[in-house]
């Protein structure tokens, strides 16, 4: 049971990881084969727009796939065209949300993109057809020369003959694939570091947020589905035997709106979650109204599970 609880824990502390590496190897699998099943070059005038689409268009199929699945860009873009969200800010506030976003969404496509480059075969189908790889290597020579070099992928004897002297559309596709590969790694780590060094908090408060967000993520699913729950009961009820209403406390929209917002944990301000902040200022609203003889027009719901959390 021991053994079982750590494997929880880590994998729960390093999901993120686990996650991006997951994801890698399903498209690595997919691009093999897909590779296998699907793809033939034509070695003719279609070989830079048939391997152009092999070797981009499921990049950017993932990509678009990644921000659709992704519950944070669900967060970000709900209700944005509505009126009373209009709200100025910086191009730096509103680019800074999206960075970890457009991340994970591209960890999918650039290992397309890369594996696809280690095979080579998508590669030297469009390069055949290029006309940058036919001023390369047929400069000087006749259409004959063109012909050949558009069946470079369907011959493997025509192909070594014809880049004996030169770099292959194969290694060139390995080249750029590993470059690629290292260029994505030095940006992931380099982006790593800086991240945790521009921090406004210290490492251990950091990971307490993060351990924060993930227990307050979880107690406002199961809080909600039972206010749901509760919610549903009484409208059934009263449809289908009858019954009168009883009062019931929900959250109103300017409510809604205040925690969800994306929070940027800041060293200024003591809260980890918008949801937080609400709890505090609402709970400050509250003490006010009542030392003003004013009645607070807050909905409940939401403090009674921050002061239960």
């Amino acid at each position: 049971m021991n053994r079982l609880q750590k494997v929880v824990d880590f994998c729960i502390r390093h999901q993120t990881i686990l996650g991006c590496s997951t994801v890698s190897l399903m498209t690595v699998a997919s691009e093999q084969i897909f590779s296998s099943v699907a793809f033939q070059c034509p070695c003719n005038s279609w070989n830079m727009l048939y391997g152009s689409s092999f070797l981009l268009a499921p990049a950017v199929v993932l990509f678009l796939l990644g921000f659709m699945v992704n519950p944070r860009a669900q967060h970000l873009l709900t209700g944005k065209c509505s009126p009373e969200k209009h709200r100025r800010g910086t191009c730096a506030c509103f680019c800074q949300p999206w960075v970890p976003i457009i991340a994970k969404a591209s960890v999918a496509p650039f290992t397309w993109i890369a594996v696809a480059l280690l095979g080579a075969n998508y590669y030297e189908c469009a390069a055949s057809g290029s006309i940058l790889t036919k001023y390369f290597y047929c400069k000087g020579s006749g259409t004959d020369c063109r012909n050949q070099l558009f069946k470079l992928p369907c011959d493997e004897e025509l192909s070594a003959n014809f880049t004996s002297e030169r770099l292959s559309l194969q290694a060139q596709s390995q080249l750029i694939g590993w470059f690629l590969i290292a260029s994505i790694m030095a940006v992931a780590m380099i982006s790593t570091f800086f991240r945790h060094y521009c921090s406004p908090v210290s490492y251990f408060q950091l990971r307490f947020w993060k351990i924060y967000s993930e227990k307050e993520h979880e107690l406002f699913e199961m809080k909600a589905k039972e206010h749901a729950t509760k919610l549903a009961e009484r409208n059934t009820n009263c449809f289908f035997e009858a019954t009168e209403t009883a009062p019931f406390q929900t959250p109103s929209n300017a409510d809604w709106n205040k925690i969800s917002t994306i929070y940027t944990i800041k060293s200024e301000e003591p809260y980890y979650s918008m949801l937080h902040k609400y709890a505090s200022t609402y709970r400050g609203n509250s003490a006010k109204s009542e030392e003003e003889g004013q009645d607070p027009t807050v909905i409940s719901l939401v403090d009674e599970a921050q002061t239960n959390v």
